[in-house]
């Protein structure tokens, strides 16, 4: 009756979360333009290629502040669910606290709210807790040093506080997310050459643990990368003394970024584990990043998809060339030709570099 009542009211874009790499990006992907557009959506098969399919504690938790800062009507909010429908209203914004209970990615939840929080009618202060450096999620320090930077090409305005890391299992990490919504729609952007690289930054990091985690981490990145050519490179360590750490749990991580001439910014990380040299761990990101920078995109394989959805709502033609075209950036595609009807064409295959170009809805700021 609940949903037969909706639908009378509003036409529902039903979304195959099993499509594509059939995975949470579908959802959060799905909510977000949800909430910006006004569209009600209603998501099936959620996560349907994942070992524990329906949604887990990070999505509900995004879920849960979508549906305030949109102030929407919301069935299927359980953890397990495959199901959600999801009718926006007025999205609002504000000052608030999300927290999963969980080590769950922090990032991700990020991810599924930021769309939102640029179309808002006020500011918006966001904590949110769970996990800032966990496995098959972007680092923390990816988002407040590469993404959102990136994010300013289209006129958004947001910034990120680390108050503490968190890591798996424990989690336990603290952010806080600043959006200034915009007022006017979105700019289109063009990333198509790479330049030449300026500067290699990074952060290697260890909590818990004795310093030379970080440092050997950092070492055996900045060696690698010499022999493959680059030489201004500046990698911060982070580390707490003994007495002095904050955190739950003890993790290591690496993240590295490439500056370009041309504005671009390329990024590659690596997680710290349990019985993985800290050298292991600087070479990996090292490597990534050189993988990337030697494709010759303008954007790394993992940013491609989290631009889609800002590319897709700017007023205009966007065109970037991704070092690799991702199953994950496909879906993504997908969903925003579904839901929204932005139009992409993707030149490349999956796999390899390719040429991604949009064309954005324009969408306006709400008055």
């Amino acid at each position: 009756m609940w949903l037969r009542n909706m639908a009378e009211r509003k036409e529902i874009i039903t979304i195959d979360g099993s499509m594509g790499e059939g995975g949470g990006q579908i959802f959060r992907t799905a909510i977000a333009y949800s909430a910006v557009t006004g569209k009600p959506v209603r998501i099936i098969n959620i996560r349907a290629k994942r070992k524990n399919p329906g949604l887990r504690p990070q999505h509900l938790a995004g879920l849960k502040a979508l549906q305030k800062i949109a102030n929407a009507e919301v069935k299927g909010d359980y953890v397990g669910s495959r199901e959600v429908v999801f009718i926006p209203h007025s999205v609002e914004g504000g000052k608030f606290t999300i927290d999963p209970g969980t080590a769950g990615s922090i990032s991700l939840i990020i991810q599924a709210i930021l769309p939102a929080l640029v179309f808002a009618r006020k500011e918006s202060e966001i904590t949110i807790k769970g996990g800032t450096d966990v496995p098959w999620s972007p680092p923390i320090d990816a988002i407040r040093f590469v993404l959102l930077p990136s994010l300013r090409m289209f006129g958004i305005d947001a910034s990120l506080e680390l108050v503490r890391r968190g890591h798996y299992p424990r989690g336990g990490g603290i952010v806080k997310l600043y959006v200034r919504p915009v007022k006017e729609p979105l700019k289109p952007i063009t990333l198509i050459n790479q330049g030449e690289i300026k500067k290699i930054r990074g952060i290697s990091h260890c909590v818990r643990l004795p310093k030379h985690v970080a440092e050997r981490q950092a070492k055996a990145a900045k060696e690698y990368l010499e022999l493959n050519g680059f030489n201004d490179i500046e990698i911060d360590v982070e580390w707490y003394e003994r007495g002095k750490d904050p955190h739950l749990g003890p993790g290591s991580g690496i993240v590295l970024w490439a500056e370009t001439t041309s504005n671009a910014i390329l990024e590659a990380d690596c997680l710290g584990e349990k019985g993985k040299p800290a050298e292991v761990v600087g070479r990996e990101a090292a490597s990534k990043l050189v993988d990337q920078i030697r494709k010759g995109g303008a954007v790394d394989v993992h940013h491609t998809d989290q631009l889609v959805p800002f590319m897709a709502l700017a007023d205009g033609e966007s065109t970037i060339l991704s070092s690799e075209i991702s199953l994950h950036t496909l879906t993504a595609i997908d969903v925003a030709r579904q839901i929204i009807g932005a139009k992409f064409s993707v030149f490349g295959s999956r796999g390899q570099p390719g040429k991604i170009v949009a064309k954005g809805i324009g969408l306006q700021p709400p008055t």
